[in-house]
Formats: C-alpha cells, structure tokens, sequence
C-alpha cells in the first residue's frame, strides 16, 4: 500500500541484528527502505544485513557501532550515507540494562552509564543525521523506550528513568524539528520476548504473573512491535509527531 511504502528511503536501525530491531529493519526492508543495521559486533551486522537483503531484494548494509561511543556514532551515520545514500529513517533500538536492583545501592558509574547509553546516544544519532534529513525536505525518528519509563519498579528503576527521559527527548525533537518536517516519534514496549529481556521472561513464575496481567493473555513478539515502526516512518504516519506509543497487550491499562 502507498502509505506504507518506504521505496526511495534509507533507514539506519541500530541494535538491529536482534529481537525487536531486527524485526524493524526487516519490516523496512520489505516495504523498500535500503537499511544500514547496526550493533556491536561486526560479523553479526554483516550476517543480518546479508538475509535481509536477500530476503526482501533492497540493498542492506552492517555497520558495527558502540553506542556509548560519540566517534562511533558519528561514523555509523558517515559510513550509512556512504553506503546507501542520505539518511532519511532512523530507529534508534539499541539500549542497555546492565543493573537490576534498587536505586539506593546502583554505583555511580552503572547510573552514569545507563543515562548515556540510553538517553545521549540518542540525542547524538539524531543530531548526526539531521544534516541529511533537513536536505532531503524531512524524515522520520523513532526512539525505542519501554512501558518502564512509565511505572515504579523496584529492580529497573535506572532503566526506566532513562526510558522516561526518552520520553521527553522525544517530545522537545519534535518541537524544535518539525519545522523541518522531521518526525519524532517513540515506542514504548511491554514485556517482549528478546535476548535483552530474558532474565524476566525466562523465569516461569515471573512471566506466569505477567501473562496474567495482560489483558491479550500473551507475552510480546518482535514482530509486534515493527508494525508500529514502520507507520511512524511511512506517509501512513505522516501527522504523528512527539508522541509514545504504548504496545504492552494492555499491562498499562489494567
């Protein structure tokens, strides 16, 4: 469907050679858009971008990127544009967890950590590819946050504070962007079944209790979230900006 094609776009999806970013890059992938997947490791971005283009018949390219990195950050975006041309998508996926426990015993350097890998990076990663989207008359940003940056928790309460300031990252891009026509938009995902959840949905008895709060009666897929990415970087999408969508299966409203 016109609306939802993407053919003409280059997208750049970081942490996109796992779970919910694969599943974007391959959603944009199938609806034209060249992609630039992104993540640690070299070899693993060259093996996905490989199927990808073999499965959908639209250019892909690995470009390994540490995001906690600004020099990388900058040569993931120089090495995309090389590769596939100016930047007119970015999906901003990949994040960290490396502490579950409560606030009052984090060290400092986890806490520090935390908010720069997953709040600066961001910011760092759209600004590096707002030259290109300004010159093509616009774009589209999606920033990946989580339904924990809208509840208390007492083991992720540094994640959800950096998923919460995503948020607001979110809506201050909108609003100084969009006059150039440049889309800012967040997802904020439930419980997903992905390497980087598994501690909490590998335990029977936790996912047993969540599965019970879940008005769908099931934990999330990957696929369930790349839909959502794909209206909010498509015409389809064309008036949603600043904004957060929910996908949890209805845990926020319960």
């Amino acid at each position: 469907m016109k609306l939802f094609d993407l053919g003409g776009k280059n997208a750049i999806v970081t942490g996109g050679t796992k779970g919910i970013g694969r599943a974007i890059a391959e959603l944009l992938a199938e609806a034209g858009a060249s992609v630039a997947v992104s993540s640690r490791h070299q070899e693993d971005c060259d093996a996905v971008a490989t199927a990808i283009a073999e499965e959908s018949g639209r250019k892909a390219v690995g470009v390994a990127c540490h995001i906690g990195d600004k020099a990388q950050i900058e040569a993931l975006v120089e090495k995309s544009r090389d590769a596939l041309g100016p930047i007119d998508i970015l999906v901003c996926n990949a994040a960290i967890n490396p502490y579950m426990g409560p606030l009052a015993q984090i060290p400092d350097e986890t806490f520090d950590k935390i908010m720069a890998t997953n709040i600066k990076s961001n910011l760092l990663l759209a600004r590096a590819a707002l030259p290109d989207m300004i010159a093509r008359g616009g774009g589209a940003i999606v920033i990946v946050s989580s339904i924990a940056g809208l509840r208390g928790t007492p083991v992720l309460g540094a994640y959800g504070i950096s998923k919460a300031a995503d948020m607001q990252l979110i809506r201050a891009l909108a609003v100084e962007w969009g006059p150039h026509n440049i889309r800012v938009n967040g997802i904020a995902p439930g419980l997903v079944k992905t390497d980087f959840a598994r501690a909490l949905w590998e335990d029977p008895k936790r996912a047993e209790q969540r599965v019970a709060r879940t008005p769908l009666a099931r934990l999330g897929e990957p696929a369930d979230i790349a839909g959502t990415a794909l209206l909010l970087t498509s015409e389809a999408g064309a008036w949603i900006t600043g904004q957060t969508i929910v996908i949890d299966g209805g845990v926020t409203i319960g």
